[in-house]
């Protein structure tokens, strides 16, 4: 587990200077495009610098805005940190905060930095559909992210690379939209000026392409086995598996999915919140998610 720990921030920093390089990629190819060309590359880095920072402070904060998070009422915040107060201990981590998202699918997930300024998320869903048992076990499994630092690598590969698609898209649409043409087109001449902004649609085009692949990417290499092992430490902090097992079954027969999950945060999920049925075979390569029916057997198989 402590080895798991070690891995995961140096993920983190991996994943940091990746996406970093990405990002003031796309941010080079946005500043050619206005009248400030020539200062593209510090623009670049300032730009791209500043995002890291921001995505490692504020990554929860964005998560939690985008899934329709609020702060748990009273007697929501009394009935988690009941359950929560025993796996704390038994964990040996702080008091997390607590949020809500009003949404009848049964589901929760983790976001936060560090144990510190971590948060624990359900939905209204899974407080209506679980039992104590089994809703201990799904809060276990949260805790397991925070303990394994996985809600630190989840959350800031997922703000990063959304900054990325997002500016990616907007270098193509710059392009579309010609702008940034007349003034090229004025200092190299309209020959030059057309050359250039062939390059620069080219360049668009590529980071547009690479920007699925790579967020997608980025998602299955951290997510998968992730879940695995938050499933194996949840079972250590309640030594109860059935609890867990019991619950990833009611979640996997609900058929709605969360309405405010996208694609960017359905892996911060305990399962996927889109609910899009997967055939099994080569299709299980690009789900964010284990298969139930797996991870269950893991749990069954387990050993303390």
């Amino acid at each position: 587990m402590f080895t798991s720990i070690r891995s995961n921030k140096s993920k983190t920093f991996l994943i940091f200077i990746c996406v970093l390089a990405f990002l003031a990629a796309v941010v080079y190819v946005i500043v050619l495009m206005t009248p400030y060309a020539s200062y593209a590359i510090p623009i670049a880095i300032l730009f791209s610098m500043f995002a890291s920072v921001g995505s490692y402070y504020y990554s929860d904060k964005i998560v939690l805005k985008t899934s329709g998070a609020v702060k748990a009422p009273p007697e929501v915040e009394s009935k988690l940190r009941n359950i929560l107060e025993g796996l704390c201990l038994a964990s040996g981590l702080p008091m997390p905060r607590f949020y809500i998202v009003n949404d009848p699918s049964p589901n929760a997930f983790a976001t936060g930095r560090n144990p510190k300024n971590a948060v624990v998320c359900v939905t209204t869903g899974l407080l209506d559909t679980l039992d104590y048992y089994e809703l201990e076990g799904v809060l276990a499994h949260e805790m397991s992210h925070i303990k394994n630092y996985d809600i630190l690598l989840q959350t800031v590969a997922i703000v990063m690379v959304g900054s990325v698609g997002i500016l990616a898209s907007l270098a193509f649409r710059m392009q579309i939209f010609g702008m940034g043409t007349n003034r090229s087109n004025r200092r190299n001449g309209n020959g030059n000026g057309n050359s250039i902004q062939v390059i620069i649609m080219i360049i668009g085009l590529i980071l547009m392409i690479l920007y699925p692949i790579v967020s997608n990417l980025l998602v299955l290499l951290l997510s998968r086995n992730r879940e695995y092992l938050a499933d194996a430490t949840s079972v250590q902090l309640t030594r109860n598996p059935e609890g867990l097992i019991s619950a990833l079954k009611k979640l996997e027969s609900n058929s709605r999915p969360v309405a405010m999950a996208n694609k960017c945060t359905a892996s911060l999920y305990i399962v996927n919140p889109m609910k899009k049925k997967k055939n099994a075979g080569l299709s299980e390569i690009f789900m964010t998610h284990p298969p139930i029916d797996k991870r269950i057997a893991a749990l069954q198989n387990f050993k303390f």
